[in-house]
């Protein structure tokens, strides 16, 4: 098997539960060298895809050690960043957005932005708005009142929207850490599937090549997608239980793959997963986690 195809490798990731090891379940300690070992490799090309907002993306980078990507998608996949120098990866200006991709999304809302769709919900007390700095201008971020029958909040919402023209994509979730629901309100072609897809299409790359790693209900749209996914072993079970459901439903179940943990000694959590993952779907990536071991 050559090493080198000269085909490059789309690996796009989750951040927070994917990448970064803030959940609940054990990280193995040599996932993440391992993983900044792969990335080194010139035909690994990867890309952050989180909904953390620039700053908070280049923050968990400096402070997890974690590879300099080639692309930071960011805000729920509502923007997209490219460095203008590899060498200043982590300085925030050195990333420049780019306005094709808000350019693609933003007719969804019709011209509203950020403010005008905040002001839809004012009155809806299951929702409170989330700190400023998880704002963008095309995502209105809540947080969610458990007690809320989420079918009545989500159906109140849309007919609020849809009254205005604005299509819009709602993505629930939940904050293990904080015991809190989370909602995002996006144009409905941005999440993190439609900016890899786009990725793939504006860049080149070979879609068979391309693989998207994740862990929660935000990343379920990726995961069940025709794209090859990676659910990593610390996702919770409901999660694991709905990604196979729709995959099945779909006739997609050979573009998912559910880390199981003991690859390479591992345990399948995190970086881990996304690595045993990475070999399933692109096997000579197995002979760069293992160059130079016994």
């Amino acid at each position: 098997m050559s090493e080198h195809t000269g085909h490059p490798i789309l690996l796009c990731c989750d951040l927070d539960r994917t990448l970064i090891p803030n959940g609940k379940q054990p990280e193995s300690t040599e996932a993440r060298p391992l993983l900044n070992q792969v990335c080194r490799h010139p035909e690994v090309h990867l890309t952050l895809i989180s909904g953390r907002d620039l700053g908070l993306v280049l923050d968990g980078i400096a402070e997890w050690s974690l590879p300099i990507p080639e692309f930071i998608v960011g805000d729920v996949g509502t923007t997209i960043y490219t460095p203008k120098s590899p060498s200043q990866g982590l300085v925030r200006e050195n990333w420049v957005s780019w306005p094709a991709w808000t350019a693609e999304i933003a007719p969804d809302w019709s011209g509203m932005t950020h403010d005008d769709i905040t002001d839809l919900f004012q009155d809806l007390t299951a929702l409170s708005p989330q700190e400023r700095e998880k704002q963008g201008m095309l995502k209105a971020s809540y947080y969610v009142d458990r007690s809320a029958n989420p079918d009545i909040l989500e159906a109140e919402i849309q007919r609020r929207l849809w009254r205005l023209g604005i299509n819009a994509r709602l993505i629930w979730s939940y904050d293990e850490m904080a015991d809190r629901g989370l909602l995002d309100v996006l144009p409905i072609n941005a999440s993190k599937f439609h900016a890899m897809e786009f990725l793939i299409q504006q860049q080149g790359y070979s879609q068979d090549r391309a693989v998207f790693a994740g862990d929660s209900g935000n990343d379920l749209h990726a995961l069940t997608s025709h794209i090859n996914g990676i659910l990593v072993a610390n996702a919770e079970p409901e999660v694991k239980s709905k990604a196979i459901e729709t995959v099945q439903a779909a006739g997609l179940d050979n573009t998912l793959y559910l880390a199981k943990g003991h690859f390479l000694g591992m345990n399948g959590n995190y970086s881990a997963g996304v690595l045993e993952g990475l070999a399933h779907y692109l096997p000579e990536t197995l002979g760069w986690m293992t160059a130079g071991k016994p």
